[in-house]
């Protein structure tokens, strides 16, 4: 091997390698020769034989670039960025060390080409070290390198949900950046590193359902960052470490379904700012802490299943914000206290399977959001009161023999009065039957009269409750404030962290940073002409919606921040909630809003399977609900959506309607809006004088809900070719023939002798929307008013036992019999 070969044989081949061996300061070496030696030889300055050296190295480095850059960049253009030797190496051992069966990870070439430049699946850099390494759902086996220490800038680590076993390596605590720990949902085993204490910016901890035995170690909480803690669902054992009272700023706590002992620390109360906090399923004993009452923030309290004694604190109705008390399964006894009565807020109170006695507060069926209740297997006595009697089924006071008054079989027993003394009858005539028919009548016409005074106040109630929509959804937990990871103020600005730009946050309760945000999993769900939207799992698990507009199409930096701030503060039940925007250093903006886990209204009508039906109470829940949001933004935020389709309907978790994408107009410029509207009339949902007016107004969106409202009843998309003419014309073409029942969803004809009525009305509503005059077309208001008449709220579904029969005096113009 010739002198030349031996220096470049001792680099391995990595052009970044190279690159260092290159700008290395100091001396350049060259090779000097004679007949019977070769050596080296140190040069003071630029040699002649360095420059030789210096000019082949330059060559050898571009050819090393070349060939390099052909296979791992997948096609991806290099922007030059090189990661760091140390970086470089742990990756290597960290690829090693773990099982990939289905080869996620063959984007990690052997040459670090890549890794810094968006090319290495789940890796992000900044200067060329690792801040994030997101590998979650991946089904990765084998174990977790010790190597993971030399990561000296990564902030997160997230390789939850995948099967990796092992210990979790102490050499975490060397890493003075990590903010995120997410390894939930594997087969770990051994205890948690005492290290990880040594985290000085760790602001969420989740080891939850592994395998991780042993106690909390006390240092865990000498983070003053420490937000979130979750390492439920192991076999973890101990008392909870009073160290935890030094971690103020802890929010979420959740050590259920472990084997943890002792009592709770009796400084918990310090943990002001904690909205949830889950002990349930352990062996905790002893008596509730006085500083429990401190607990003001406080949401959810879950001790269910432990061994705690003595009375239920009376200070207990400190805790304003509770929503949910469960204290299910200890040995409670002693009375219910009635100060719970006077948190306004609580929606579960369970009590069931104590040693309480006494009555049950009449102050409790006094709580206005009270949904569920359960007192079951106490020593309770006396009467139940005639609220929670009424509100609430006989399984919710069970088990308590002396307690009476919540059903037929337990009535309580009247103690008779000492009779009076007997006083001479004075004989009176005999009721007529014409006395006793004005009598009865008289008794008919004041029960008319009341059930007319009930209607007027239950409709006065729910348009009340419309116009105070606004004001719903405000989340607990503002007050803290200042540290990494504290949810900002409304409207605060907060800056985006190492690469500028600036976060602005609206009221809600999302908690997140711009670090977090940028960090987070993003899995694309759909794409506009506004831009797409991502659904992402920020650091804590919580998953929000965000949508990344097209930077061409928005408005100058200053009419848009002015419009999105007017957009930030809508808030009605059915509207999506803008959360916060974030704006980049390079003009990127994002919109943050809650992520709805049922998609859009499409999907969940277009993209089921056969065997999951839609009901009709629920497709009116969905058209009532799309009708409220719409007069919302005509009525009350002077909005015109101009795009109105069952893809920016979107469905919570309880199938209630959400409007998105209202106001994006005023974000955007005339173009773009133009764009919009020519999308919307090839799905089928444009007005049809749209064409010539360009501009969208209050009818033209009661025609694209018209179009929802006959998506709702047929089933069909009005993307769908329907003999050449679009939903509307279908469906009149249909009604028109007199063939009305090929028009309806053969899912709802199944019940059309039950909701045939409702049908019909519904029906002449829709078509009365999608007219093509738009002077013809009802006001929205009008509308949602005659959705509310077709079917009351409390109309029950098909198939209740108190469902009514369709009225044979109704004028039908349409007929249901079979063809």
């Amino acid at each position: 091997m010739g002198a030349k070969d031996r220096i470049f044989s001792s680099f391995e081949p990595h052009p970044f390698r190279v690159n260092k061996f290159l700008t290395q300061e100091g001396a350049w070496r060259c090779i000097i020769s004679d007949k019977n030696k070769e050596k080296w030889k140190i040069e003071a300055g630029f040699s002649w034989c360095s420059k030789r050296f210096f000019l082949f190295a330059q060559i050898f480095l571009l050819f090393q670039l070349l060939i390099s850059g052909i296979q791992p960049a997948l096609g991806q253009d290099w922007d030059g960025i090189i990661i760091t030797q140390a970086d470089f190496q742990a990756l290597q051992a960290f690829k090693q060390e773990l099982v990939d069966p289905r080869g996620f990870l063959r984007s990690w070439n052997d040459s670090g080409f890549g890794a810094c430049s968006g090319g290495w699946l789940g890796i992000k850099c900044a200067q060329g070290q690792v801040i994030v390494i997101q590998l979650p759902w991946r089904g990765l086996g084998g174990r977790i390198t010790e190597k993971i220490g030399q990561f000296q800038a990564l902030r997160k680590l997230s390789l939850h949900d995948n099967f990796i076993a092992g210990s979790i390596p102490s050499t975490l605590g060397l890493l003075p950046n990590l903010r995120g720990l997410q390894l939930f949902n594997n087969k770990f085993s051994g205890s948690i590193p005492s290290s990880l204490g040594f985290c000085p910016l760790l602001q969420t901890l989740d080891l939850s359902n592994n395998s991780l035995s042993d106690s909390i170690p006390a240092s865990l909480f000498n983070s003053t960052k420490l937000y979130r803690l979750n390492v439920s669902y192991n076999s973890l054992s101990g008392s909870i470490p009073t160290s935890i009272t030094q971690s103020p700023s802890l929010i979420f706590l959740d050590l259920k379904y472990n084997n943890f002992s002792g009592s709770i620390p009796s400084d918990i109360g310090r943990l002001s700012r904690l909205t949830t906090l889950d002990l349930s399923f352990n062996a905790i004993n002893g008596s509730l802490p006085k500083s429990f009452s401190n607990l003001s923030s406080l949401v959810v309290l879950n001790l269910e299943s432990n061994q705690l004694d003595n009375q239920i604190p009376t200070a207990i109705n400190k805790l304003q914000k509770l929503s949910i008390l469960n204290l299910r399964n200890n040995h409670f006894s002693s009375d219910i206290p009635v100060t719970i009565g006077n948190i306004s807020d609580l929606r579960q109170l369970d009590l069931a399977h104590n040693n309480l006695s006494g009555e049950i507060p009449t102050s409790l069926g006094d709580l206005p959001n009270l949904s569920s209740f359960n007192v079951s297997y106490n020593n309770l006595s006396g009467p139940v009161p005639s609220h929670l009697a009424q509100k609430f089924n006989s399984s919710a006071f069970v088990g308590n023999l002396q307690l009476c008054g919540y059903s037929s079989s337990t009535r309580c027993l009247i103690t008779p009065a000492a009779p009076a003394p007997e006083t001479p009858r004075k004989r009176g005539r005999k009721l007529s039957t014409k006395d006793i028919i004005l009598i009865a009548g008289g008794a008919l016409l004041i029960i008319l009269v009341l059930l007319c005074c009930i209607l007027l106040c239950c409709l006065i109630r729910k348009r009340a409750a419309a116009k105070d929509g606004e004001a719903t959804g405000r989340a607990a937990g503002a007050a803290a404030r200042g540290e990494k990871g504290i949810p900002p103020t409304a409207g605060e600005v907060e800056a985006a962290g190492d690469t500028g730009g600036k976060l602005v946050h609206f009221d809600g309760p999302i908690v997140f940073t711009a670090d977090d945000l940028l960090c987070a999993t993003a899995e694309i769900m759909g794409k506009s002409t506004y831009g797409t939207v991502y659904k992402a799992t920020l650091e804590d698990g919580s998953q929000v919606a965000v949508k990344r507009l097209r930077e061409k199409i928005t408005r100058s930096q200053r009419e848009f921040e002015n419009e999105v701030n007017i957009l930030g503060k809508i808030r009605h039940p059915n509207l999506l909630a803008l959360r916060a925007y974030y704006m980049g250093p390079k003009g990127e903006k994002l919109l943050v809003f809650d992520y709805m886990p049922k998609g859009s209204l499409a999907t969940f009508l277009h993209a089921r399977g056969p065997d999951t039906p839609i009901d009709w109470a629920t497709r009116m829940r969905i058209a009532k609900g799309t009708a409220r949001g719409l007069l919302f933004l005509h009525t009350n935020a002077n909005i015109i959506h101009g795009n109105l389709t069952s893809s920016n309907v979107l469905l919570d978790e309880n199938t209630n309607a959400k409007i998105a994408d209202y106001g994006l107009s005023r974000l955007m410029t005339a173009a773009a809006n133009a764009n919009v509207i020519a999308t919307a009339g090839a799905l089928g949902y444009r007005a049809p004088e749209l064409s010539k007016l360009k501009k969208a107004n209050t009818k033209t969106d009661v025609y694209s809900l018209g179009v929802i409202i006959l998506e709702l009843l047929t089933g069909k998309s009005p993307g769908e070719a329907m003999n050449g003419v679009d939903l509307p014309q279908w469906v009149a073409s249909i009604v028109k023939e007199e063939w009305t029942n090929e028009v309806f969803d053969l899912e709802l004809m199944k019940d059309a002798s039950v909701i045939g009525d409702e049908l019909l009305n519904t029906l002449k509503l829709a078509l009365h929307c999608v007219d093509p005059s738009p002077s013809a077309r009802p006001e929205v208001q009008q509308v949602l008013q005659q959705l509310e008449e077709i079917r009351p709220e409390t109309a029950t579904s098909p198939g209740d036992d108190g469902a009514a029969a369709p009225s044979a005096s109704d004028d039908r113009i349409l007929d249901f019999s079979s063809k």
